[in-house]
């Protein structure tokens, strides 16, 4: 029985290998679909990637100058009362203080009516003296009681335009306190704050060794993780020239261009700093670069098989990467389904 087993055995095993190498050989004509494009010269950017905190390049605190009942004005654009996150120009009255006994004491309107009969005076003696009617004392004396009525006048303007808290520059308004209309309040009570942040500014620490690459005047990307679609653009405006002996690195200010107040002061922002390129380099897509024991490798295809590919790579940033040795122009880059191949794999090439 034992020696039936053996012959049979003996006489199945080539059998099974016939078969193995038949599978075998079935698995190595299989063609393994594969996506390429050909491989051309273009240009190619490496960026130093910083990160920072916006703020408003322009924003104050306004203050009453003189104590008064408080009243908030009607925003002329919505007709409602002033509120957070309006926009106001220059010269906006947004808030008015009434003081009753203050304007009686700046008497207003009787130096402005003394400043209009003083004119008329002075021009009544110029004419007569041109006649020989008055003397020159005469029109001298009459220029001096205008140039006074002048001063009382000009003077009594700004005593009155400590009445109204108005907007310094075109802004938005980020703060405004809930004050009682008509309650009194002192003078230096903050009332409201402006912002004006259609420029934006922002310091990022800069790797020392880029202290000689990094230019005033260089333009910079800047993107926000809410705005993954909008890139914008700043400039270097300040860089210091000290390195801290803590981190290596060096402070540079930017200056975000932001017509459309896209960004918002305390967003926090990446800026992408172009530190080299090239315009014309063997440029691949960084994806397809397999990183491995036998160094960084590609595929691509010749004659219906895939060939492996040692590459030496040079600048990058997150999509690309330049390729110095390994790949000619016009080779057929794999780029689709190279996750599978070995080298000498059959391939067929599919959109």
């Amino acid at each position: 029985m034992k020696i039936n087993k053996l012959w049979r055995l003996l006489f199945f095993l080539p059998i099974l290998a016939s078969c193995g190498n038949q599978q075998t050989t079935l698995q190595n004509d299989i063609a393994v679909p594969v996506s390429v494009i050909d491989v051309k010269k273009g240009p190619i950017v490496q960026y130093l990637n910083s990160t920072g905190t916006a703020s408003a390049a322009s924003q104050v605190v306004l203050s009453t100058e003189m104590a008064g009942n408080y009243i908030l004005n009607t925003n002329p654009r919505t007709g409602q009362p002033y509120k957070l996150g309006d926009l106001v120009e220059k010269g906006d009255v947004i808030v008015k203080l009434e003081n009753p006994e203050v304007v009686n004491n700046i008497g207003f309107d009787t130096k402005k009516l003394t400043f209009e009969i003083d004119g008329l005076q002075s021009e009544k003696q110029k004419s007569l003296y041109e006649k020989g009617g008055v003397t020159l004392l005469d029109t001298k004396t009459a220029e001096v009681a205008l140039a006074q009525a002048k001063t009382a006048f000009e003077d009594a303007k700004i005593q009155m335009q400590k009445t109204e808290v108005k907007a310094l520059f075109r802004a938005t308004i980020v703060d405004i306190p809930q004050i009682t209309v008509n309650a009194r309040i002192n003078s230096g009570t903050a009332v409201v704050t402006l912002m004006d942040y259609s420029k934006l500014l922002m310091d990022v620490n800069l790797p020392e060794k880029y202290l000689t690459t990094i230019k005033l005047g260089q333009e910079v990307n800047i993107t926000n993780y809410t705005l993954p679609n909008d890139t914008l653009k700043a400039q270097i405006s300040q860089l210091s020239p000290v390195i801290s002996t803590e981190t290596r690195t060096f402070i540079g200010r930017m200056t975000i261009s932001n017509p459309d107040l896209k960004l918002r002061p305390g967003m926090f922002v990446k800026a992408d700093i172009e530190i080299a390129r090239k315009d014309s380099a063997i440029v691949i897509p960084k994806d397809i670069v397999v990183a491995g024991g036998r160094g960084k490798t590609i595929y691509i295809v010749d004659r219906g098989a895939a060939q492996r590919r040692t590459i030496t790579t040079g600048l990058e940033n997150e999509k690309s990467v330049e390729v110095i040795e390994g790949l000619k122009a016009g080779s057929r880059l794999v780029v689709k389904g190279f996750e599978t191949l070995r080298d000498n794999s059959k391939v067929k090439i599919v959109k």
